[in-house]
């Protein structure tokens, strides 16, 4: 049987390894997400668009983007307001 010491660094190795992972995972995501309007509709005439994980819109105050969902899958980027 471990001693208390042993699982304290068995449990911590392992809270470590999570974490870790953790960061890999957001860091991939974040490096994927475009900036905001990247990849966007680049017709003046549309004046909100999406791929599938943003909705972007020409606003008065200038570009504004929503953020992507944790489940989004990137599509071809089409017009929703022309």
């Amino acid at each position: 049987m471990l001693a208390r010491d042993e699982a304290l660094a068995v449990v911590l190795a392992i809270l470590v390894a999570l974490a870790v992972t953790m960061l890999a995972v957001l860091a991939g995501a974040f490096a994927e997400m475009p900036e905001a309007g990247q990849g966007a509709v680049r017709e003046p005439s549309c004046s909100e668009w999406t791929d599938g994980c943003i909705v972007c819109a020409r606003t008065p105050q200038g570009l504004a983007c929503s953020t992507p969902g944790i489940a989004c899958v990137r599509q071809a980027p089409r017009c929703l307001k022309p």
